[in-house]
């Protein structure tokens, strides 16, 4: 009788083995979202670099950072969304495999987010030690526009780890989908309760 508690039948082992349906649909639509969310976000990134590389031949003095920080943002995302694919349930990884659109919203918010951050940095509306600082031209109010269009190709981190945290920001900001919004929604109570 010891010997079979110790030894259930080779039937009951093998039975805890085999993958159930359900795992096994599990795995399939796990694979194809990853596909899909691989070739969705390495296509906008490859985008992305050869749009920033013509513009850039073309203007040579314009800042491609916020490029780059749309990128760093679309990464955030693309890993985000890969850590929860695990603990999301069969249906909605069904639907997700067969959605196109649903898997690239992340990681393009995520881009999204990135840059109204760094327009929070440039303004000065988030400042401190972990956030970068930036070197802000003169403003020359009798030519706006033209100044404008020199803001926009020379206001830069003031340093090199002032880049680093702006990409460190920007993943965040797409890693995490509720930063953002988070940072405005504080932002915008604190300036209607002064």
């Amino acid at each position: 009788m010891d010997d079979m508690q110790e030894n259930p039948p080779v039937n009951s082992r093998v039975e805890d083995r085999v993958p159930t349906m359900d795992e096994t649909d599990r795995q399939k639509y796990l694979q194809i979202v990853t596909r899909l969310l691989v070739s969705l976000t390495a296509g906008c990134m490859v985008i992305l670099l050869i749009f920033v590389t013509v513009i850039h031949l073309k203007l040579l003095k314009l800042n491609i950072l916020a490029a780059y920080v749309f990128l760093a943002g679309l990464i955030g995302g693309f890993v985000s969304i890969q850590q929860r694919l695990p603990k999301i349930g069969l249906s909605e990884l069904r639907e997700l495999s067969t959605s196109w659109s649903s898997i690239l919203l992340i990681p393009i918010n995520g881009g999204i987010f990135a840059i109204v951050l760094m327009l929070m940095f440039l303004s000065g509306i988030l400042e401190g030690a972990m956030f970068p600082k930036y070197i802000h031209p003169t403003i020359n109010q009798r030519f706006v526009v033209d100044t404008f269009a020199q803001w926009m190709t020379t206001a830069f981190p003031a340093s090199g780890p002032d880049i680093a945290k702006l990409l460190f920001w920007s993943f965040v900001a797409g890693f995490s989908e509720r930063f953002v919004p988070q940072i405005i929604r504080k932002t915008t109570d604190k300036a209607a309760n002064p």
